[in-house]
């Protein structure tokens, strides 16, 4: 069962929680969300049973009391100094959508950390014409719509069946939604304006596999296909596009998980 914990560091409070009991350690850096994901610590820890046996699961939240002006490179050093604090090193990290941003800036400022990684749905940097979906999610946020912002997010990741089979969750939980979530998300999100990584990215050093979704309607194909021109001249990285899955095809995929855990299983040497 997972059990959940926080690291309390010169101020900096960031949540988390860990199942399973192995020396060899899976961390997952979720996309950006509404309320904390600690909230779905049951439900996560289902998603990923695959890796139970194998892997020590650690799936970190963003810090709590995040000033105004918080980066996605700040989020990085929060993740990083709370990996650090626990000890955690070399290890294989999994980072969707905002996740993968935070992960791939912790890949290059600190490579010590990270063996292995996975990148879903994710981008080096936002252009001015991919920000329409976040806006309009900053735009229901500052306006303190709850019930119009979860049921927008869900239509924007999620392909139209799988929203409507959820619409009425989406409903229901966004009763709970308060305006100190509401204030969080829309710097959380805001962040992701002024983040480019771009010029950065061939830094990385470990292999890396990115996973992306041909109609992405948040962040579009394109940005997935952007880290493949700048990594794939290595033998250690690979790229996998979906069809029909929707920006959150890591939740909706049926073999997602299969390729994240097949990718981390596969040993180092046969990536040289």
């Amino acid at each position: 069962m997972a059990k959940a914990g926080a690291v309390n560091i010169n101020g900096m409070e960031m949540e988390y929680f860990k199942t399973g009991d192995s020396d060899r350690v899976f961390v997952i850096l979720p996309g950006l969300s509404i309320q904390s994901i600690m909230g779905s610590m049951d439900a996560i820890e289902e998603g990923f049973t695959l890796f139970k046996d194998d892997f020590s699961i650690y799936v970190f939240d963003r810090r709590k009391n995040i000033p105004d002006d918080y980066s996605i490179y700040d989020m990085a050093d929060d993740t990083a100094a709370a990996m650090k604090e626990l000890g955690l090193s070399d290890v294989y990290m999994f980072g969707a959508s905002q996740g993968g941003m935070i992960a791939m800036v912790m890949a290059i400022r600190y490579p010590e950390l990270i063996g292995k990684l996975v990148l879903g749905s994710t981008s080096p940097h936002v252009k001015p014409e991919q920000r329409a979906v976040l806006e309009k999610w900053i735009d229901l946020a500052e306006k303190k719509k709850a019930k119009e912002l979860y049921r927008e997010f869900g239509k924007d990741i999620y392909p139209p069946d799988v929203y409507e089979q959820f619409k009425d969750y989406f409903d229901d939980v966004s009763g709970s939604v308060t305006d100190e979530e509401l204030e969080k998300f829309v710097i959380l999100a805001k962040a992701i304006r002024n983040y480019d990584i771009s010029d950065d990215l061939k830094k990385i050093q470990c292999p890396v596999l990115a996973l992306g979704v041909f109609e992405d309607s948040v962040l579009d194909s394109d940005a997935t296909m952007e880290i493949a021109e700048k990594l794939d001249h290595r033998k250690d990285f690979a790229l996998y596009m979906y069809t029909g899955y929707g920006h959150a095809a890591f939740d909706t995929a049926p073999d997602y998980r299969k390729r994240l855990y097949d990718f981390f299983m596969k040993e180092r040497t046969e990536d040289a």
